[in-house]
């Protein structure tokens, strides 16, 4: 499972919000937050691209980047390493935690509990 780390997630978020961008429009969005150069933005969506997370739709200017990485899988990842690897919780992770988030809805809510259980349901069968 993809396990993006700050700077790639938050392109991510914005490009699972926003659809298709340019790497300046990305940059613009998200880049003065962070403390970004263009250049920065732009080495980040390389990386990501190299990794198969994003794609390049576009040869010549304007190149713009899409996310491949499935929204509510990845999050659902990150949440499940939290919880096991860092906070060592065992047990229902209650994706009921995240029910406030912008990010989710409430069919991807649901879908979130079903992957962060995933591996607990198919230990207890």
């Amino acid at each position: 499972m993809p396990n993006p780390n700050s700077s790639e997630l938050v392109l991510l978020k914005y490009l699972w919000t926003s659809g298709p961008q340019t790497a300046r429009q990305l940059h613009e969005a998200v880049g003065p937050s962070q403390g970004w150069q263009l250049s920065t933005t732009r080495t980040v969506l390389g990386r990501m691209e190299a990794k198969g997370w994003v794609e390049r739709n576009g040869e010549t200017d304007p190149v713009t980047f899409e996310p491949l990485l499935d929204r509510v899988e990845t999050l659902g990842g990150l949440v499940r390493h939290l919880a096991r690897k860092v906070l060592d919780m065992n047990g229902p992770i209650p994706a009921a935690l995240f029910a406030e988030s912008p990010h989710l809805s409430d069919e991807e809510l649901a879908e979130l509990d079903a992957i962060i259980n995933a591996a607990e349901r198919k230990e207890k069968e």
